[in-house]
């Protein structure tokens, strides 16, 4: 399938209705029947033809579903976003169907993408209560707003902002988002599978965090209700814990 797909999409220079192959790609990797419906098929070239690859798992607006494991996309600062699909698409981000959909996407269609997505506005999704006991809920609590200063742990808030909504330009809100998926996220970055450019500001954090740290800030995290105003904190409006720099203090 590989190298059909290759095939059929254009180098990076000249990628109109690329998502739309890309998409179709995608569901015959589920459904194992696209081979020879899609050579004559056209989309006008549309960002909302573009993304449609990314709405069959994200939600039409990206804004997140039932799975897991399917985050939230919607209002997330462009520059974060953007950063994921490069991260994604060269390889230092490994989640096999997002590294094969993007492998041969240019920047500037990336930068498209991340563009609409950081515009739409839709409701939060209704998330499962966690089942955790309250000292849990209480642990999470505590590394979300104050963090542990004996161990060098900054708080949440202190990076994402006050409304955990995130700060422009690529700081990542952490509202509606599952606690697997939070977990997975931080167990990625501890043990380096999810890495970005140097320095990795993240990894300096959840590297101190134990197996409980990370279970009781995921399910704190995943139980607040959504924001009255979602939209991330602007830059240079917060005195982040970690200026995130080369040569910054660790």
């Amino acid at each position: 399938m590989k190298t059909s797909l290759r095939a059929m999409v254009a180098p990076r220079a000249g990628h109109r209705n690329t998502a739309y192959l890309i998409a179709v790609a995608f569901c015959g990797m589920a459904g194992g029947a696209y081979a020879q419906a899609t050579s004559t098929v056209t989309l006008p070239d549309t960002i909302d033809a573009r993304v449609m690859a990314c709405t069959t798992c994200h939600g039409h607006q990206g804004q997140g579903t039932k799975d897991d494991y399917f985050p939230r996309l919607a209002g997330k600062p462009a520059g974060y976003l953007y950063n994921q699909l490069v991260a994604f698409r060269d390889g230092k981000r490994k989640y096999a169907p997002m590294n094969y959909l993007l492998e041969y996407l240019p920047d500037a269609y990336l930068q498209e993408m991340a563009q609409y997505f950081a515009t739409q506005q839709t409701p939060f999704p209704s998330l499962p209560k966690p089942n955790v006991t309250p000292q849990v809920m209480a642990l999470g609590e505590k590394l979300g707003l104050k963090g542990d200063d004996a161990r060098h742990i900054p708080a949440c808030i202190a990076c994402h902002g006050v409304s955990l909504t995130g700060v422009s330009p690529d700081i990542p809100g952490l509202l509606g988002l599952h606690a697997k998926y939070i977990s997975a996220q931080l167990g990625a970055s501890r043990y380096g599978a999810r890495v970005t450019d140097n320095p990795n500001c993240m990894q300096r954090i959840t590297v101190r965090l134990s197996d409980a740290d990370i279970a009781a800030v995921s399910a704190w995290l995943s139980s607040l209700p959504a924001p009255l105003n979602a939209a991330p904190a602007t830059a240079g409006s917060l005195p982040l814990a970690l200026t995130c720099v080369p040569g910054a203090p660790k």
